[in-house]
């Protein structure tokens, strides 16, 4: 059992997958590596001027799995709540999870699965992107009607990822780096 099962690879799910697995929660992604990035060429990005989509992509999943996240390929089949969380099924594989993060997309068929709750065709989700299912979270343009951008989806990731940390911690949760030489 993981305690973080992300299912897709976009920036949304990566950066929630940075931020647990960073801070020590055992995080697994699954990924086809289709996301739209890699149609893409950022220039709005904080930070960065200007880089291709699939060499952002390459650099994400880089440092998400220095952080030790378990990037996977592969196809989320169906996903179902369990007794302790969350069972997914990828090929004759199944992996169970504490809490789980929808990063698909646009495609909303595992949230609808799962029974989260829909708001007209969009997935129901409060500010930390937490859906009507308990320790489920859905990101990005499963969540927004037609306003998709990359650094939207990845503060989604980040929305979910300190959620479940919080979650965690039993208080609010800060990921906020400083370095030991800073004044």
């Amino acid at each position: 059992m993981t305690d973080v099962l992300v299912v897709g690879g976009g920036p949304a799910g990566l950066s929630a997958a940075l931020f647990t697995a960073k801070n020590g929660l055992d995080t697994v992604v699954y990924d086809t590596d289709e996301t739209w990035m890699h149609k893409a060429h950022l220039f709005n990005y904080l930070g960065i001027d200007s880089k291709d989509g699939s060499a952002f992509q390459e650099d994400a999943r880089e440092q998400v799995a220095g952080f030790g996240a378990d990037i996977r390929d592969g196809e989320v089949e169906s996903v179902e709540e369990t007794d302790d969380g969350f069972a997914a099924t990828v090929g004759d594989e199944t992996v169970e999870a504490t809490y789980l993060v929808l990063a698909t997309g646009a495609d909303r068929s595992l949230a609808e699965s799962l029974g989260c709750a829909f708001d007209g065709d969009l997935v129901d989700v409060d500010v930390s992107m937490a859906t009507s299912v308990e320790n489920a979270y859905a990101t990005g343009a499963m969540v927004r009607d037609q306003e998709w951008q990359a650094i939207i989806s990845a503060g989604d990731g980040g929305a979910a990822a300190l959620d479940i940390l919080s979650n965690e911690e039993g208080e609010h949760f800060h990921d906020f780096d400083v370095p030991e030489d800073a004044e």
